[in-house]
């Protein structure tokens, strides 16, 4: 009976989703989505953090759900587009299609430009659509899960979303820690939240409020990624011109079945965890599908087992990436710390309540996903010859304009000239960090939770009349805890940290 209720109630929500997101203003909100995310994947260099980064101004005058629809398409979109410059040119549009552009570009060498793109297209669209399906069906239990958490329960679980992104981060744990750390002090500045009192803001009145969310994205990823990309533009070569052949051959088929299928079942695993799920997600999908290879040697010859495993990995990560931000207001990702700062900035407090107040967002997310996936397939094969002319537009001409468009959407934010300045800081420091080595996705994850963190805090703190103990005696609290402890422990063991270096190295 349990079941049959939980049954009726997910196809009612579905329907409540689809009907929400039918409305001509959301499909055509999505369409806009995924047509920008291919579009940024294809121009190598910017990627969807940096673009829904530089969106997030114009998101104020959409509806809530609108603006979140047409951001979750540019990500997922990216994943996309990124693909076509990894076959076509060996030059991934997204760090999570390096791994494509191994066996995807000797296919391109090859004559089989068609069936790579086209391999690309249909697992994406597959692993897209199955993680969909896990989104809708693992929601609501977290949800009702997340609903028994109390403030110390939250304090714990964002400090284990923390010490998990500092692990999965690439680079060095010490840097990707002191990255959290200076993320969480940059969200302290403002006024207290208890008491009212201005702190850190060094006299300017501008930062009585704390730093502009927007601002701060804009920078540390916008302008920050563009500056690097200027320093070092490299030649693009279009290795095809124009891409027959599309439809895999049966053999291609039969080929590509195993490899959609683990790489969807990987991704959708390692999409949940805080960090970069779908780029770790594609380098472990190549690696299974090379080592369950029985003819391993073809891999990196134009092998397409080398393409249908990693694409649909890195899509299905992508997408349930979304479930930890949608149920627990925790981001797993950079991308989903932008997701939740749009949310926070249209007034909608992340996590568990999400689901019951506003279930037209909630549900209306999770069925443009598909809606999006399916646009994607029809945009992205016959649009190939406009990707492949798109390739030539050189940085000079392309960047300049973008950060014009920056600022002029942080500017209508507030009309306030000083989130202006504070976007030139914060892309200046962006690009320091980067030259350093230091990544700043920690930086952001920092931010975004460290106001969530400290009002949890002191939230628990007051109930439990300051009681310190109140972290350790509740259950849910003590196990969150000492996961993180465990996984921070972990990290630091010499043979795992000399392991993990060496991961990254290669991914590199």
């Amino acid at each position: 009976m349990d079941i049959f209720a939980t049954f009726t109630d997910l196809i009612h929500n579905l329907g409540l989703g689809f009907a929400t997101a039918g409305l001509p203003v959301n499909l055509a909100f999505c369409f806009v989505g995924v047509l920008l995310g291919t579009l940024i994947g294809v121009l190598p260099g910017i990627g969807p953090t940096a673009t829904i980064a530089m969106l997030l101004p114009i998101t104020f005058n959409f509806e809530p759900t609108t603006s979140l629809i047409m951001l979750a398409g540019i990500y997922y979109g990216a994943q996309y587009g990124g693909s076509t410059t990894a076959i076509l040119i060996n030059l991934p549009g997204e760090s999570s299609s390096a791994v494509t552009a191994i066996d995807g570009y000797q296919m391109a060498k090859q004559g089989r430009a068609g069936p790579a793109l086209a391999t690309a297209a249909l697992g994406s669209f597959f692993a897209g659509s199955v993680a969909t399906v896990l989104i809708a069906l693992f929601a609501p239990p977290l949800t009702e899960l997340a609903l028994k958490f109390g403030p110390a329960e939250y304090f714990s679980l964002m400090v284990l979303g923390l010490v998990a992104s500092v692990a999965l981060a690439s680079g060095s744990v010490d840097k990707a820690l002191a990255m959290v750390v200076l993320g969480l002090l940059l969200g302290l500045i403002g006024s207290d939240v208890n008491t009212g009192a201005q702190r850190y803001t060094l006299g300017f009145l501008e930062l009585a409020d704390g730093l502009n969310f927007v601002a701060v994205a804009v920078g540390v990823f916008g302008v920050a990624e563009i500056l690097r990309n200027l320093e070092d533009e490299t030649d693009r070569e279009v290795m095809v011109k124009k891409v027959t052949n599309l439809w895999p051959s049966k053999e291609d088929m039969r080929a590509i079945v195993g490899p959609v299928l683990r790489g969807t079942g990987l991704g959708s695993a390692l999409g949940i965890l805080p960090g970069n799920g779908a780029l770790l997600s594609s380098f472990a999908a190549y690696s299974l599908e090379k080592k369950l290879s029985s003819t391993p040697e073809r891999f990196g010859k134009g092998a397409i087992e080398g393409v249908a495993a990693p694409e649909s990995a890195n899509n299905a990560g992508a997408q349930t990436s979304f479930i930890p931000m949608l149920t627990l207001g925790i981001p797993a990702n950079p991308v989903m710390a932008l997701m939740l700062g749009a949310m926070i900035i249209q007034g909608i407090q992340p996590g568990p309540n999400v689901a019951s107040e506003k279930p037209e967002l909630f549900w209306g997310l999770i069925a443009s996903m598909w809606i999006g996936n399916l646009m994607l397939v029809l945009l992205n094969l016959p649009l190939i010859g406009l990707w492949v002319r798109l390739l030539t537009v050189p940085y000079t001409v392309l960047f300049p304009a973008i950060i014009a468009f920056c600022c002029i959407g942080v500017y209508s934010v507030n009309s306030n000239a000083f989130d202006l300045y504070a976007v030139a800081f914060f892309g200046f420091l962006g690009y320091l960090l980067v030259k350093l080595e230091c990544e700043p996705a920690p930086l952001l994850l920092g931010f975004v939770l460290g106001p969530l963190l400290e009002e949890n805090l002191r939230r628990a703190m007051t109930i439990s009349r300051g009681d310190p103990t109140v972290f350790v005696t509740r259950p849910l609290s003590l196990t969150l805890l000492l996961m993180s402890a465990a996984v921070l422990v972990v990290v630091f063991l010499p043979s795992v940290r000399k392991k993990r270096d060496e991961v990254f190295v290669e991914e590199g």
